[in-house]
């Protein structure tokens, strides 16, 4: 197939490298990518969030299938004009995007739908929200009701850090305070036709910058897949109670979810709720599942853009375990410092076992730099958790980044 895929992250790094895995002879262009994905497939600079110039691109180049990867492609209705030309997409259109685009709107879908979550209220002025607070009680649960880049959401026993960031969110938007619910979190990405549903691997993402869950709230450090401590019948769980409610409830208001339904969950004393809904792949957490992938994946991705996921049996993962650890630059996620040359990727990647999918570098004057907060994720396989973390920590000292860090606790407690 000729595939195109916008994005120019470790996600899509990661979509790449299990296409190209395949063997299947893709024609893969990324748009605009980034130097890691480009060593691999072309790349073209274009505005990925234009539909007219995306359209433009696919049609005179003959795709047949194009793949969005973040969110903002998703929220400025780019799948919405290729569908219009005709053109094969996955991922979903402007108003079923809003499922991540839009906390409240998420929430009225799942509230529509019987889905299991917090409880929340939208506020528009600081007095609002001070007084949502209060009812509420600490630990305090404050998010951006629309996209913050994984940075709009805080939790904090802190009742002055909680106003202090629903005061800056609120000069952007309304915000949601929300219950706080205690328990361990999991990211389970389905694939949707806008019918139907297909699980892919659970997996558990560390979205606080530092080790024991410390520091502020990141676009994510690190993840791990599978979950050995997960109960049994959990996915089934989640696709009977919480994905295929939602895409009915989309697909009853016409707005039919098609790509990748990213729920984000927790499991509680009372049972699985929701935290929050995403319209693509995660990061780092794709990272993860891809590679353990078996099924190919250009199928399960053109089925379900072509809404022909029902009666396909689920994929297949590997027995292998995964583990991805975030390299950051210095000052992420608050003022990351830029422009500074990474060295050792070569002696990384040789280590058995090991990827690099890149999220943010460039090549200038000759030498390799990072361009953004999170760096690369450094992913490693293994036949259990301490094997991969071992490779993944290995590879990690190999790289040279000035100021850069990681979380030395990724997957610390399943390989125990």
């Amino acid at each position: 197939m000729r595939i195109l895929v916008l994005g120019s992250g470790a996600r899509e790094h990661a979509i790449v490298t299990a296409l190209l895995r395949e063997n299947a002879g893709h024609q893969i262009t990324v748009a605009p990518g980034n130097a890691g994905i480009a060593a691999d497939v072309p790349v073209i600079a274009l505005d990925a969030t234009n539909p007219a110039v995306v359209t433009e691109f696919a049609l005179d180049n003959d795709i047949d299938l194009v793949v969005i990867g973040p969110e903002a492609p998703l929220v400025a209705g780019v799948a919405d004009k290729l569908r219009q030309r005709g053109i094969a997409v996955f991922g979903p259109g402007r108003a079923a995007a809003a499922l991540e685009g839009s906390k409240t709107f998420a929430k009225r879908i799942m509230d529509e739908a019987g889905v299991p979550t917090g409880r929340a209220v939208r506020v528009g002025t600081l007095d609002e929200a001070v007084a949502a607070i209060d009812e509420y009680g600490a630990p305090y649960v404050v998010k951006a009701d629309g996209l913050a880049a994984g940075k709009g959401v805080l939790v904090t026993p802190d009742r002055d850090a909680a106003i202090a960031h629903a005061t800056y969110w609120l000069g952007q938007g309304s915000v949601l305070v929300e219950e706080f619910l205690d328990g361990q979190e999991v990211s389970l990405f389905l694939l949707s036709d806008g019918h139907n549903v297909l699980p892919l691997a659970p997996a558990q993402d560390y979205k606080r910058l530092s080790d024991d869950d410390e520091g502020p709230n990141t676009g994510g450090m690190g993840a791990y897949s599978p979950l050995p401590w997960l109960p049994a019948g959990f996915v089934d769980e989640v696709i009977e109670t919480i994905a295929l409610p939602t895409v009915r409830q989309l697909a009853s208001e016409q707005t039919p979810f098609i790509g990748l339904l990213y729920c984000g969950l927790i499991v509680t004393d009372s049972g699985i709720r929701v935290i929050e809904f995403n319209a693509r792949f995660g990061d780092p957490e794709t990272q993860v599942v891809l590679p353990r992938l078996v099924t190919p994946l250009s199928g399960l991705l053109f089925a379900a853009a072509i809404g022909g996921l029902g009666g396909l049996p689920r994929p297949e993962f590997s027995d292998d375990v995964a583990v991805t650890v975030v390299l950051a630059s210095e000052g992420y996620p608050e003022t990351p410092v830029t422009g500074r040359t990474i060295a050792g990727l070569d002696t990384a990647s040789a280590i058995h076992g090991v990827t690099i999918a890149h999220a943010a570098t460039a090549h200038s004057d000759g030498r390799l730099v990072a361009t953004g907060g999170r760096v690369l994720s450094v992913v490693a396989i293994g036949t259990d958790f301490a094997e991969a973390r071992s490779r993944a920590y290995r590879a990690l000292e190999a790289i040279d980044l000035e100021g850069g860090h990681y979380r030395t606790d990724i997957a610390a407690r399943v390989a125990r």
